[in-house]
């Protein structure tokens, strides 16, 4: 089976599953410095909104970056994670004195949680991967029913429009041969759904979410990404708080490969 073949599989779970078969979501944050950009952005965010004990829910996390990252602050967290390669890598980082509720299940149904449970809700990867709008809006309201009054939910989107750039970068025949829609670069659905940044609204709205930040959480890192890699300390901590100062500047939204939003009920 190739890439490909996943797309094939009409049953959407098992085809989520299989995706990342072929994508390491184990080293994807943490693989260099300019990978790193994204996480240190996204947890620079949640800490704002963060207390001491808070209790953390992060749906789709993947190997396990963000649930470990934050548990060993001592923070209380719960994880859920769908596919089985990600499953296995988050289980092998674990620690013996990690305390994080590890289960396998599906973003859609949340059923396990109680209402009103957690103070931080992490939603980063879900929505990026389910086809059809009714159930990112399933998504977004187990979500939502199982955020505390007075917490806080994060969002990640996959950019639609910048997503072309790095495809060109990687392929210069991309706007002849690439997989959009040459009129309107709405980009094909597949091996990730991808969305622009008023759809990222649109959305986020429709479902009751009050938007309270929108960020670039990578920027042109990836683009960048052999200059940022080559970097020293100093430059790249000045790079980093370059990257902080422009983040949230609305004309940067777009110019992004990934993007945070964070809301409230």
């Amino acid at each position: 089976m190739d890439i490909f073949d996943v797309y094939k599989i009409p049953d959407e779970l098992e085809r989520i599953n299989k995706t990342y078969d072929f994508f390491n979501e184990d080293t994807r944050l943490n693989r260099s410095r300019a990978a790193r950009v994204e996480f240190l952005t996204t947890t620079r965010y949640i800490e704002q909104y963060l207390t001491p004990g808070a209790k953390i829910l992060d749906i789709g996390a993947g190997a396990g970056e963000y649930s470990l990252y934050f548990a060993r602050k001592g923070y209380k967290v719960s994880a859920l994670e769908l596919a089985d390669n990600n499953i296995r890598a988050f289980r092998e980082k674990l620690r013996p004195g990690d305390k994080i509720d590890l289960v396998q299940g599906n973003a859609v149904d949340l059923g396990r949680y109680a209402d009103e449970s957690f103070d931080a809700v992490l939603l980063f990867g879900p929505l990026y991967h389910l086809h059809s709008e009714s159930d990112r809006q399933k998504c977004i309201a187990e979500a939502r029913r199982v955020c505390k009054p007075d917490g806080t939910l994060f969002f990640a989107f996959i950019s639609n429009d910048f997503v072309i750039l790095t495809e060109f970068f990687n392929r210069p025949d991309y706007f002849v041969n690439g997989d959009y829609d040459k009129r309107t670069f709405a980009l094909g659905d597949f091996p990730f759904v991808f969305h622009t940044v008023d759809e990222c609204r649109t959305m986020l709205r429709m479902g009751g979410v009050r938007i309270i930040k929108e960020v670039a959480s990578d920027g042109v890192s990836e683009l960048l990404e052999d200059k940022i890699n080559a970097m020293d300390e100093e430059s790249y901590a000045q790079y980093l708080r370059y990257h902080f100062y422009i983040c949230e500047k609305p004309e940067m939204l777009g110019m992004s490969n990934h993007l945070l939003f964070v809301g409230k009920k």
